[in-house]
């Protein structure tokens, strides 16, 4: 359990740095007139994330169920999986990633990296890491509550960065 613990410190280490990003990032769009919107989902989005962290730790340590090996390795390389795509998606947004929804106007949009392939590839990523991270070791509830909630709240997310892309003006490039 220690190394689990480990393994999820980790990714909380990994979710700071995001927040360290996308706050020099949020000043970076504001001082180039960004407009942010979606502000009432997002506290939803860090209850929910940072639930997960703590429910995986929670579940695991509860319930004293035992490490499988050949799930727990495998979804431990999903969740490696998911932080590079995290990371690519990052790298190829530049400043315009963040973690809350902020547009400037005027910019077109970024078909580049993973945005070739997906719309929104981060989503993904949040989407196998919410599911991974819990199953390295078994806690399974955790997995499917969380899956359940972010369907949810990424389907309003979804919708608010599409409208506040469309009303920016922004197109692909």
């Amino acid at each position: 359990m220690i190394w689990y613990t480990a393994l999820v410190l980790a990714v909380a280490g990994e979710r700071l740095a995001e927040l360290a990003v996308a706050l020099r990032n949020t000043r970076w769009a504001l001082a180039r007139g960004g407009t942010e919107s979606g502000r009432g989902h997002y506290p939803a989005m860090v209850a929910l994330h940072t639930a997960l962290l703590a429910g995986c730790l929670a579940e695991a340590g509860l319930t004293d169920r035992p490490f499988v090996p050949l799930l727990g390795w495998t979804m431990v390389v999903v969740v490696v999986a998911a932080q590079a795509l995290r990371w690519w998606c990052i790298r190829t947004l530049g400043h315009r990633w963040n973690t809350r929804v902020i547009v400037v106007p005027g910019l077109p949009l970024v078909t580049g990296g993973p945005y070739r392939l997906l719309r929104h590839p981060n989503y993904v990523a949040v989407a196998a890491e919410g599911i991974a991270l819990p199953l390295v070791h078994g806690a399974w509830v955790t997995a499917v509550l969380f899956t359940v909630l972010n369907t949810a709240l990424m389907a309003v997310r979804v919708r608010c960065e599409e409208a506040a892309l469309a009303s920016a003006g922004g197109v692909p490039a």
